[in-house]
This record gives C-alpha cells, sequence and structure tokens, in this order.
C-alpha cells in the first residue's frame, strides 16, 4: 500500500514514518506539511492511503480531504488529530475517512487503524469508542 504523510509537525511526522517502515507492505511515496501540498502531492502520487493531520497550515485537513476526494475518490483518507470534539470526527467521517485517530494514541493505534483501512474498515481512536 502506498501512503502520503501528511503532518506539519516534524518530530510526529518522524514518528509517523518510523511506525509504518516497522509493515513491508507500506511504502511511504511522500511526506508533506501543509494542507496545499497534500492535495499536490496526492494528486501527483496518487496514494492508496493518505495519513492527514487535521491542523495543518494553508488549508486544514478538513478541506485538504475534501479536495483529495474530490480528485480521488479511490484514496482511503485516516486522520490524525489532537482534536477529539464529535463533530469534527462526523464531519472527518461524512467526507468516507476510514479512520479517526487521536495522536496521543498513535503510538499503539496508527498500525491498527492503517490495517482496518486495508479491510475497509472504519476506525476509531479508543478514547472516542471504536466503530
Amino acid at each position: 500500500m502506498r501512503v502520503l504523510v501528511v503532518e506539519d509537525f516534524a518530530p510526529f511526522r518522524q514518528f509517523i514514518l518510523s511506525t509504518l517502515a516497522s509493515r513491508r507492505d507500506l511504502q511511504v511515496i511522500g511526506e508533506v506539511s501543509d494542507g496545499l501540498e497534500a492535495v499536490q502531492k496526492a494528486v501527483e502520487l496518487q496514494p492508496d492511503l493518505v495519513l492527514l493531520d487535521i491542523g495543518l497550515p494553508s488549508l486544514n485537513g478538513i478541506e485538504a480531504a475534501r479536495q483529495i476526494r474530490k480528485l480521488l475518490p479511490e484514496s482511503e483518507i485516516i486522520f490524525l488529530t489532537q482534536e477529539s470534539s464529535a463533530e469534527v470526527m462526523q464531519e472527518a467521517f461524512s467526507l468516507g475517512a476510514r479512520g479517526y485517530i487521536v495522536k496521543a494514541k498513535a503510538g499503539s493505534e496508527l498500525l491498527t487503524a492503517v490495517e482496518a483501512g486495508l479491510l475497509g474498515k472504519t476506525f476509531v481512536s479508543s478514547s472516542n469508542g471504536n466503530r
């Protein structure tokens, strides 16, 4: 599975990259730090999965996801965020997201969420309850 990582905080982006590197079936094909770059890179690279922060500069993750879904409806999206409000989570899933991970839980949940997405299932961070 080809993955695009979108995260503006460099240390957390490195954590995501090292976590994904533990799986041979996951290939990180790009990494960007803002929403506009995310849309451009997604169109250029055509990832199977976009791991997307919500709080991004230039274009927030929700708006970036909206554009990515329009341009690449076959790409799956999993949100990684500090935002745990029900409204934001509902909006994320209304866009067709496969997962919603609260960053504080990413260490234990990132690979599980990616695996769920591979199987066409939806994953919600345990701090919000699984679906």
